[in-house]
């Protein structure tokens, strides 16, 4: 979920104060990060300490001692098959490669409406701003190579995932539609309505199509069990349901299927009161209609965003905090709640597919800890890494999290453009979004998403076994 309105006004601040202004937060903050870490924390990477970006020579991120790094596909730079990249970088994921390159699907997530970007042939919806762009990557020679446009005239496009048969499905996290209005009144111009999955193909532009049967909801991410190709689902609201899309035809999701939404045995809520490794017995609840946007018994008949999940909850269902990031690995679904644990600042579970159980991996103690998990990846090494989109002036991480539930601080971000300005970006950003995190198949290359400004990093260096 962006937090581009908070971190503008924060931004802002900084350029009126300057960065000596949050010199005492950013100590105490140190101070707590130190104890956590010394309580809490796996055996890390060593000390970290600010690297130079190979491409702009700025030192944009804090990293451990031998990483290095590249920057490409900055929002405004020019995509190599017409256009200017947009804005708002979000979810991500490498969809297909071969022996010198990888292929990148990169999310937009470009909110309200206006025209589209892109071709107007791989528009869905002519007044809809968001969308994706695809990225080949030389990952011998270290470059960019192609960039183009994927699809567009979607909206508020924020996470999503790869899929077993090389594409991604990205996800509208908004239920806007035609005639509605902004929160001052002001008519959108949408044609068609929003809250879809879409299917975005490696190699060329999509044909804009929803995938209606896997729900109308604020949609987050997916992830494929590439053995029954049923499809994971997670929801963005405080009051969240996590999903199974089960296929008719596996590979082949718009030819339609079932909708479902889990129950945790014995637990309604997750949201507080669990313990870390606690494990449960799950099942799962038919959505009937999943196409209906907003609850019929919503407060006073306003749009609420809960009409699937209302249907999952009356029977059952149970609700977890604020869900983000989602991504398959060895059988198992890894899942992140934004705000779910007693600190509400966040928890990782963990579902066994072929045992129907629920873990909880891990749950933040604070902001110092882990502040807000959201997109989630897998090292083919085992490790996972998780994207903090928190709250707070905060330096904003990428933490490394062992499938055991030690946690470590792989990077933080370091993006102070006042004094040497890129691409007319010219503010200190260090409490910017992560996301989008992904790694190459051979695991040598991490690729992230710094969402604003957009900026798409390209990371290699001495990865440790056991932890990425």
């Amino acid at each position: 979920m962006s937090r581009h309105s908070r971190r503008s006004f924060l931004q802002s601040t900084t350029a009126l104060l300057g960065a000596a202004a949050f010199a005492a937060p950013f100590e105490s903050f140190a101070a707590r990060l130190r104890a956590a870490e010394k309580a809490r924390h796996a055996t890390d990477f060593g000390k970290l300490a600010p690297v130079k970006d190979k491409t702009t020579g700025l030192p944009l991120i804090q990293l451990p001692e031998g990483f290095e790094y590249l920057t490409f596909g900055w929002e405004k730079d020019k995509l190599t098959e017409g256009g200017a990249t947009p804005s708002m970088h979000d979810g991500m994921a490498v969809i297909a490669h071969d022996e010198n390159t990888v292929t990148l699907c990169r999310n937009h997530e470009v909110d309200g409406s206006g025209k589209s970007f892109g071709d107007t042939n791989i528009a869905y919806d002519p007044q809809a701003t968001g969308g994706c762009t695809n990225l080949i990557f030389d990952t011998k020679k270290g470059e960019l190579l192609k960039s183009w446009s994927s699809i567009s005239g979607t909206s508020r496009n924020c996470a999503g995932g790869p899929t077993p048969w090389g594409t991604w499905l990205t996800c509208e996290e908004t239920l806007h539609e035609p005639d509605e209005k902004d929160s001052k009144g002001k008519p959108f111009t949408f044609e068609k309505t929003h809250g879809w999955i879409f299917e975005v193909p490696a190699t060329r532009s999509a044909k804009p199509q929803p995938l209606k049967g896997m729900g109308r909801m604020v949609h987050e991410a997916i992830a494929i069990d590439p053995k029954s190709g049923i499809v994971y689902e997670t929801e963005d609201r405080p009051a969240a349901g996590f999903y199974r899309f089960i296929p008719n035809s596996p590979g082949h999701l718009a030819e339609g299927g079932k909708l479902q939404m889990m129950t945790v045995k014995g637990v309604s809520d997750t949201r507080a009161g669990r313990k870390a490794n606690e494990t449960y017995d799950v099942e799962w609840i038919d959505i009937h209609h999943p196409e209906l946007a907003h609850s019929p018994h919503s407060k006073d008949g306003k749009p609420d965003s809960a009409g699937v999940f209302m249907q999952g909850k009356e029977h059952g269902g149970s609700a977890f905090g604020g869900l983000e990031g989602c991504w398959h690995l060895d059988g198992r679904v890894f899942f992140t709640a934004k705000s779910g644990g007693n600190a509400k600042m966040g928890q990782v579970w963990e579902y066994i597919i072929a045992d129907e159980k629920l873990r909880l991996v891990y749950e933040s103690s604070g902001r110092s800890d882990l502040n807000m998990p959201d997109n989630i990846t897998a090292s083919p090494r085992g490790g996972l890494i998780i994207c903090e989109d928190g709250e707070g002036k905060e330096p904003m991480r990428l933490q490394c999290l062992t499938r055991d539930g030690k946690l470590c601080v792989f990077g933080i971000n370091n993006i102070d453009l006042t004094k040497t300005p890129h691409n007319g970006f010219n503010k200190y950003y260090v409490d910017g979004e992560w996301a989008g995190a992904t790694f190459s198949p051979d695991g040598k290359w991490l690729f992230v998403n710094h969402q604003s400004p957009g900026i798409t990093f390209a990371i290699t260096g001495p990865w440790k076994e056991g932890l990425l």
